[in-house]
């Protein structure tokens, strides 16, 4: 089952593309948090939306988040694909045990081995402020994102 706005996140300490264990509740306090949940590195949806992401950085900069990418990928791919993509914020592998984290958000799908489509805003208390989830093949709307996330505290 998915998480619901107004709920605490679940915590979790995942690698990045450089091999940083990211903590989430490290951001707590601090800054608010958008937690882009996608399926996989290099498919042509995903590749469409991180771009989305970085040509939008400043935006999301702006409004005092950080973006955090996560997906059942390894920290070698997000080091390639982050590489490809120009992506600056971290990738978060969600690889062993795969899907864990995705899982605990209710945004797993174990019957595919991925992660799905979906998009959190953590308020600096911890808390789902905002959670959206797409179809497979939707870019999620950086726009709408960008938003809902200058209304959240």
């Amino acid at each position: 089952m998915a998480i619901s706005v107004g709920s605490a996140v679940p915590d979790f300490a995942l690698k990045d593309q450089s091999q940083k264990e990211v903590k989430l509740s490290d951001y707590r306090g601090k800054k608010r948090v958008v937690l882009v949940f996608y399926p996989l590195d290099w498919s042509p949806v995903c590749t469409n939306e991180h771009a989305c992401f970085v040509n939008d950085m400043k935006r999301f900069e702006g409004l005092d988040a950080q973006v955090l990418g996560v997906s059942v990928d390894s920290v070698w791919s997000h080091k390639a694909f982050a590489e490809k993509m120009g992506i600056n914020y971290p990738l978060l592998a969600d690889f062993q045990p795969r899907g864990a984290t995705a899982s605990q958000y209710g945004v797993y799908l174990a019957d595919k081995g991925i992660t799905g489509r979906a998009v959190a805003i953590v308020d600096r208390d911890g808390m789902i402020a905002w959670f959206r989830q797409y179809d497979i093949p939707v870019v999620p709307d950086v726009d709408e994102v960008a938003k809902a996330l200058a209304s959240v505290n």
